[in-house]
Order: structure tokens, then C-alpha cells, then sequence
């Protein structure tokens, strides 16, 4: 696969071919540094893929997919600025990392690019996110991107999960099962079989009915507990 790194800073390309000599799946086969030159090595190169900073000599990434139009190729934004990421996934954006790049993270943006079967697969638990991650959400016209830290509760809808954070809530279509596997386990908790909640965002907990606990989180939700997560719960928490 043929790769174009687009990144003004010098470091910063460095850094990246470094990281890309673990992916022998992928060529570099150029690097630019402002959206003019990069399309113009676009269109002498073909690249399949780019990786693309926002921020660039002479204009920005979306300049750059806006010249394309259709013709561009797979985009990988790896960027220092966060809160690009609606944006940029409104260009259908395969993935978004935030600098600093962790090759683990890169990885994972790669492996769904050369493999798009894995798109599919059940996340393995290297895949974890940590409580620093970010995180896109879209429910329909509805697009957020934020920290993993700041989801309060998890629940199933079915094949579908409602995502509460803030004072909002999304429903993206992801069962339940498959968000828990990408979740900081020292941050998240499997309370029952449809809610996970963020042990930080618990305001109080007390015991409840045979031998249980019912946990009230800062917004005023209940949440029960079942025996079981409840006897996880003393024995890994110390209640």
C-alpha cells in the first residue's frame, strides 16, 4: 500500500516513518508539507492512503480533501488538535489520532485499513482504550468527540448502546458487549447485564436487596446491581 505523509514539521515526519518501519504493508512513497504540494504528489503518486495533519504550511488539511473532491485517497489524520475530529470525519475519515502517536494506536488504524474485515472483529484487549483517549460518537446528524473519561453510563439497547456523558446521551449502533471490551477496566464496571457504569461518576452506593448493591451516580441515576457484579465489586473494591 502506498502511503503520502502530509506534515509541515520535520520532527514530526520523522517520527512517523519510524513508527511506519513496524508496517512493512505500507510504502511511503512521499512526503508534503503544504495542501498544493500534496496534491500535486497525489496526483503524480497515487497514494492509497494519507496521513494528514490539519494544521499545514499555506492552508490545512480540509483544503486539501476539498481539492481532491471524490478522488482522494483513504485519509488517516494524525494531528496534535482534538477538536477537529467531527470535521474531519465528515470527510469520511478512516481514523483520527491525536499526537503523541501511540504505536499501538497506529497499529489498530492500519490493521483496519489493509484488512477491512477487521473493521467487523471483536476488539482484542490491546486494543483497550485508556482513560486519556478520545473517543467519536455520531447518532444520526449528531457527532461528538470526547474523552473516554467523561462517559458517566453505558446501556444496552439491543444491538444498539446509549451513551451517557455530560448531559447528553447518543445511541450508536454497538452492542454493549463490544463497547465493555474497549474499556479501561480500572475506570469502568459491568453493574447488570445492561449498564456499565464510570466508577469515578458513582456520587454514593449502599446494599440493597438479597445481599446486592444499588449505586447512585452524580447525575441522580439508580443503578442496581446484580449479585453477581455485586459480589465482584466487594471483593475488588474493599467495601
Amino acid at each position: 500500500m502506498k502511503a503520502l505523509i502530509v506534515e509541515d514539521e520535520p520532527l514530526a515526519r520523522k517520527e512517523l516513518r519510524l513508527l511506519l518501519e513496524a508496517h512493512p504493508e505500507i510504502t511511503v512513497v512521499g512526503e508534503a508539507i503544504s495542501p498544493k504540494q500534496a496534491a500535486a504528489m497525489i496526483t503524480e503518486l497515487g497514494p492509497d492512503l494519507l496521513f494528514l495533519d490539519v494544521n499545514l504550511r499555506g492552508g490545512t488539511g480540509f483544503d486539501l480533501l476539498d481539492a481532491c473532491g471524490e478522488k482522494k485517497p483513504t485519509v488517516i489524520f494524525i494531528t496534535a488538535h482534538p477538536d477537529f475530529a467531527v470535521q474531519a470525519f465528515d470527510f469520511a475519515a478512516a481514523d483520527y489520532l491525536v499526537k503523541p502517536i501511540r504505536p499501538e494506536r497506529l497499529a489498530l488504524a492500519i490493521r483496519r485499513f489493509t484488512d477491512p474485515e477487521s473493521r467487523a472483529e471483536a476488539p482484542s484487549s490491546g486494543d483497550r482504550l485508556s482513560r486519556q483517549d478520545r473517543i467519536f460518537l455520531k447518532d444520526q446528524d449528531v457527532s461528538r468527540y470526547i474523552p473516554v473519561s467523561e462517559i458517566r453510563l453505558i446501556e444496552s439497547e439491543g444491538n444498539y448502546s446509549r451513551i451517557h456523558f455530560g448531559k447528553e446521551a447518543l445511541v450508536i449502533h454497538r452492542s454493549l458487549s463490544s463497547i465493555e471490551e474497549r474499556l479501561p477496566t480500572d475506570l469502568f464496571f459491568r453493574a447488570n447485564r445492561v449498564q456499565v457504569i464510570n466508577l469515578e461518576a458513582i456520587a454514593s452506593i449502599e446494599p440493597w436487596f438479597s445481599n446486592s448493591l444499588r449505586a447512585t451516580l452524580t447525575d441522580g441515576t439508580i443503578v442496581e446491581f446484580s449479585r453477581r457484579a455485586s459480589l465482584s465489586f466487594r471483593e475488588t473494591r474493599e467495601l
